[in-house]
């Protein structure tokens, strides 16, 4: 079985793939790939590319309902390996949306839901 992966949006396009039926962020149409991550990796991604977002939204993700185009890949040139969804990642993937607020210097914490 493979770990849950983890994707960080906005609430407002978390609600929006809900009505219909998929998800697909921002930079999809250039990437064409879903950025996802470890729980171990999450603060570290929240604080590169969110710090300050509030309505921020964790989708967690059962990552044995996308396995085909799941790939561990380093894009950067970086040791550590992240999981990318290569497709547009369907809404019965996704088990929870944990909400992911910022606190008030713009950092982050893990919600209590994902202290693993």
């Amino acid at each position: 079985m493979k770990p849950k992966t983890y994707h960080i949006t906005s609430a407002l396009e978390w609600h929006s793939a809900q009505t219909v039926g998929a998800y697909q962020p921002l930079g999809f149409a250039q990437e064409r790939f879903v950025h996802l991550s470890y729980s171990h990796q999450l603060l570290t991604v929240a604080h590169r590319f969110y710090t300050g977002q509030k309505g921020l939204v964790i989708l967690v993700i059962d990552s044995s309902k996308i396995r085909d185009g799941l790939i561990e890949e380093n894009l950067e040139g970086g040791m550590e390996l992240y999981p990318h969804f290569y497709g547009v990642l369907p809404i019965d993937a996704v088990i929870e949306a944990i909400s992911f607020p910022c606190n008030a210097d713009g950092s982050f914490d893990l919600p209590v839901e994902l202290n693993i």
